[in-house]
């Protein structure tokens, strides 16, 4: 096993050091790509409560104070994809042989979608934020500016970003559901692609 290497379907790029398969002999993502994916996850999985908590509280410090919180990793996650994305174009995903074309493209489309819409939401927030003539601090450390006051624009971003919740909750589920499809029901080891290598190799 210490010796195997898999070839990528799609890349037609070189062999694989056996660190970079799952047991099954499957490509796993690189180290830099599950970092990203796994960042996003927990930000994502943050910033929702975030926004829910600050609307039901009355107006003070604290509401404010978890608004900071939910635009701060608004911008964290826009700046994690964009970072995903170009690592993506330099890096493509490695191809499952064992996957059909058409679950693949689903994926695929899936995934996109994802960071669309994780684009979308922290620049329509801000705009939302910003188009009330308010700045928009990033985690305390430096301040956004923001801008001329448009109350037109704004409930058009605003519009924008309350669709745009429930895409993120239509996708993020879909992504869930996928994941478990193929943990539970195929068995096909798809999700330890995206886990570091858990069984020793590449340690010695």
């Amino acid at each position: 096993m210490a010796n195997s290497t898999v070839t990528t379907r799609r890349t037609g790029g070189p062999a694989l050091p056996a660190t970079y398969t799952t047991a099954a002999g499957l490509p796993r993502y690189n180290p830099l790509s599950q970092l990203l994916h796994w960042l996003t996850a927990a930000f994502a999985l943050a910033v929702l409560p975030l926004a829910w908590v600050a609307l039901s509280l009355p107006a003070g410090e604290t509401k404010g104070t978890m608004f900071v919180l939910h635009k701060s990793v608004g911008l964290t996650i826009f700046a994690i994809v964009v970072i995903r994305i170009l690592w993506r174009a330099v890096h493509p995903a490695p191809a499952d042989p064992n996957t059909p074309r058409a679950l693949e493209l689903i994926a695929t489309v899936n995934h996109w979608l994802l960071y669309a819409i994780f684009l979308i939401m922290p620049v329509s927030g801000y705009l939302l934020s910003a188009l009330s003539g308010r700045s928009t601090p990033y985690f305390w450390l430096f301040t956004i500016p923001g801008l001329d006051k448009n109350e037109s624009l704004q409930k058009s971003f605003e519009a924008v970003h309350v669709f745009g919740q429930f895409a993120v909750y239509l996708l993020v589920v879909l992504h869930v559901a996928g994941t478990v499809w193929h943990l539970v029901i195929r068995r096909d080891g798809i999700l330890e692609r995206m886990l570091p290598v858990q069984d020793g190799r590449g340690t010695r």
